[in-house]
């Protein structure tokens, strides 16, 4: 898709620093920032607060008006702008999360799923009451309390329980779902 009229306008008027060109253009394009942000943080995992996003789409917008817009200014049209600014609002916000990642506290607390060590699925959580898991591996035997046991009780990953118990990883989730199952028809969860 190549450069439609109303953004060839738009992207004239800024360059120009033509009235209202700037509101314009925010008005026109923050919805896909946002979106980006939105879309950038999921796909890693990273969980962001209000401010974060307010605060990542600042740094997108201040990128693209940064020594006198010249991230539009390299535009040549080959696309459109919309599929421009995704590119270069998803290389911005990749930047601040890995540079925030260490220093803010929302996303410092964040666990990297995408290594596979820690890797374990959002729909599944540790059980945090010991007595309530001491309960549930008393009605266990086997594989299913060795799972159970290395999971709330060592907080071991997926990984390391594969390792330790033989089972295949891709086994290991629904393993603690039907334990889980278990204890529910017990009536202790």
């Amino acid at each position: 898709m190549s450069l439609s009229d109303i953004d060839r306008d738009l992207l004239q008027r800024c360059l120009s620093n033509g009235p209202r060109a700037w509101e314009d253009f925010v008005d026109r394009f923050l919805g896909l920032v946002v979106h980006v942000i939105n879309h950038t943080s999921q796909s890693r995992s990273i969980r962001l607060t209000a401010q974060d996003r307010e605060d990542l789409s600042a740094d997108v917008m201040l990128a693209i008006v940064s020594d006198d817009f010249a991230v539009l200014r390299r535009f040549r049209g080959d696309s459109s702008l919309a599929t421009y600014l995704t590119v270069i609002a998803r290389r911005v916000v990749v930047r601040e999360l890995l540079k925030r990642k260490t220093s803010s506290p929302s996303l410092s607390n964040v666990i990297d799923r995408t290594n596979p060590k820690n890797r374990v699925p959002l729909s599944e959580e540790r059980i945090n009451n010991r007595d309530e898991v001491e309960q549930l591996l008393r009605s266990l035997h086997g594989p299913e309390a060795d799972v159970i046991r290395m999971y709330h009780l060592e907080g071991k990953t997926y990984q390391e329980i594969s390792s330790s118990v033989g089972m295949p990883e891709n086994s290991i989730g629904p393993t603690l779902s039907r334990a889980r199952a278990k204890m529910r028809e017990a009536g202790t969860e």
